[in-house]
């Protein structure tokens, strides 16, 4: 593969390019869905320009003691709660069935707290049989990526399209089979950090989410 050098002045120039590569797909009545926090400027602009709503999915890993960003499962909250688990990781670690359910109501009450924060009360989007467009700012390792994508199925979607500005190639070879479409405008060889593909990375506040999703309301005029 060549290596690539596409770079992205921010993530909303990245949202600007990917909704182009988006927009030649024709995509019927699509939804757009981000994972907060670092997800949303890139899903705003994507959705601005397919004329689609916006939601949110959440995401938490549930970590194994001592290794907390090797995730043993992760909770997702697509619309409705569900819980993802990593069957492997489980096993390995020795971890029990109760572990994982304790562990998934501690944050299921964090992601209670940010879709209350975030959204303000919006009404979901339903998104059962519906074209939904899963975007992020990048792609490392994929466990949080693998964890929505888990939940989303479940909710019967014509079709599943996932949307990234960059992500190492391998990952995005071994998710193919899980989605109908890949939209990918950069995979770096050698894949270091999705921030090396970014001018401007600094981490996205909650702050800046509530102020994203208020002005989809008001680009959208509800």
């Amino acid at each position: 593969m060549m290596q690539s050098t596409t770079r992205f002045t921010d993530r909303r120039q990245a949202g600007k390019a990917l909704a182009r590569a988006l927009a030649a797909r024709k995509l019927v009545d699509p939804v757009v869905l981000a994972l907060p926090r670092g997800g949303v400027p890139v899903a705003l602009e994507v959705a601005r320009a397919l004329g689609a709503p916006l939601d949110l999915v959440l995401v938490r890993k549930i970590g194994v003691p001592g290794q907390r960003e090797l995730a043993a499962a992760a909770v997702v909250d697509g619309g409705a709660p569900e819980i993802v688990v990593n069957e492997d990781v489980l096993e390995a670690a020795r971890l029990t069935r109760d572990y994982i359910e304790k562990a998934a109501k501690v944050e299921l009450g964090e992601i209670d707290r940010r879709r209350r924060v975030y959204l303000e009360g919006r009404p979901r989007v339903a998104l059962d049989g519906r074209v939904l467009v899963l975007v992020d700012d990048g792609i490392a390792t994929g466990a949080s990526i693998r964890a929505a994508i888990a939940a989303l199925r479940r909710k019967r979607p014509m079709r599943l399209i996932l949307a990234v500005p960059v992500a190492p190639a391998g990952t995005i070879a071994e998710l193919r089979g899980e989605v109908d479409d890949i939209v990918c405008l950069t995979m770096p060889e050698p894949f270091y950090a999705v921030g090396m593909q970014y001018d401007d990375f600094e981490q996205v506040s909650d702050e800046e989410v509530v102020a994203l999703m208020r002005e989809v309301d008001t680009t959208s005029g509800s």
